[in-house]
């Protein structure tokens, strides 16, 4: 295929994709990559991790998640390449459609939007309620939290998944191909299955998860950024200044990013008790805030679809000039 037709191939696939995940959402689990990415870093987890207070050795337990993580990633790159490969022939326009396609699992605004939407709607019917619906969102034990903290969280999570979930794997997607989105995917589902630093489910990933917690550092580090920054700029751009000074006040070294950027876009704090606060001078959530904040989310996906429409459009003149 001639270079101008690649170029054009894969803004058209980013704009089916976001196409697809509007109309149509998540596929279903039986075909949907992400779990089955999931279910090979379940299978692993017992081999992987040792029980918890089993003294294990250090060295052990990292060499085993560095390789079962180093073959999951192989196994889904070579995946996504045979299937590259074999909707490789063609029209272009029929090969955009087919990638497009294949993209829309690795990312998920529809579904994140959502969910965020839910757990502001069960808030309003109690406090309960509004615990429970974000469980499925998060990870962190949400039993003791207040109204603020429920909001704060989901708020939180919003702007953590706009990058994992949307951002990211389109600018792997960019830079690499369907190949590169779908090792984005599988380090970032790793990381949220393994890269902890203690107990989990019985099992200790001091060491265990410690590549895979790395490995979605390393690949996060730069999209985390651009999400952060395109927050901002859409949000309060008279507040990007604080912003760097905001993220780091995080444990992950990328998560703080788009979550500094919404808390001062939205002015308010954004908390995990005991972990950190951003923007500390802020208000506490309201309901308000949460519409706010998923229309400020909205408006970044409108842009990297407004990117992807004009990266297709000038790769279109450049081929039939």
């Amino acid at each position: 295929m001639p270079m101008d037709a690649h170029s054009l191939l894969a803004p058209t696939a980013i704009l089916v994709a976001l196409l697809v995940d509007r109309c149509w959402g998540e596929p279903s689990p039986r075909w949907h990559p992400v779990v089955w990415m999931g279910r090979y870093l379940g299978a692993l987890s017992g081999r992987v991790a040792p029980a918890w207070g089993a003294s294990p050795v250090a060295g052990t337990a990292f060499v085993r998640g560095a390789l079962a993580w180093t073959v999951g990633a192989v196994l889904v790159v070579a995946i996504a390449l045979g299937l590259v490969w074999a909707v490789g022939h063609g029209p272009v326009w029929l090969q955009a459609l087919a990638v497009g396609v294949l993209l829309k699992p690795l990312l998920a605004w529809r579904m994140l939007r959502d969910e965020v939407r839910a757990v502001e709607a069960a808030l309003g019917e109690s406090l309960q309620a509004g615990r429970e619906r974000l469980s499925w969102l998060v990870s962190r034990d949400v039993s003791a939290l207040d109204a603020a903290q429920v909001r704060e969280s989901a708020i939180e999570s919003l702007a953590e998944n706009l990058n994992d979930s949307v951002v990211a794997p389109l600018f792997w997607f960019a830079i690499a191909g369907l190949p590169g989105a779908a090792l984005y995917r599988f380090a970032n589902t790793a990381d949220a299955m393994w890269g902890y630093k203690g107990e989990r489910h019985g099992r200790d990933w001091t060491w265990a998860g410690k590549w895979a917690a790395r490995a979605d550092d390393v690949l996060s580090w730069l999209p985390a950024r651009l999400t952060g920054a395109l927050l901002g700029l859409l949000g309060a751009t008279h507040r990007l200044r604080a912003l760097p000074a905001q993220a780091r006040r995080t444990p992950s070294p990328n998560s703080g990013w788009p979550m500094a950027a919404m808390a001062l876009a939205l002015d308010v704090r954004l908390c995990k008790p005991g972990v950190y606060e951003l923007h500390g001078d802020g208000r506490l959530a309201q309901a308000t805030d949460t519409t706010q904040a998923l229309q400020l989310a909205g408006r970044v996906v409108r842009v990297l679809a407004a990117g992807a429409f004009a990266w297709a459009v000038l790769s279109f003149l450049r081929w039939t000039a």
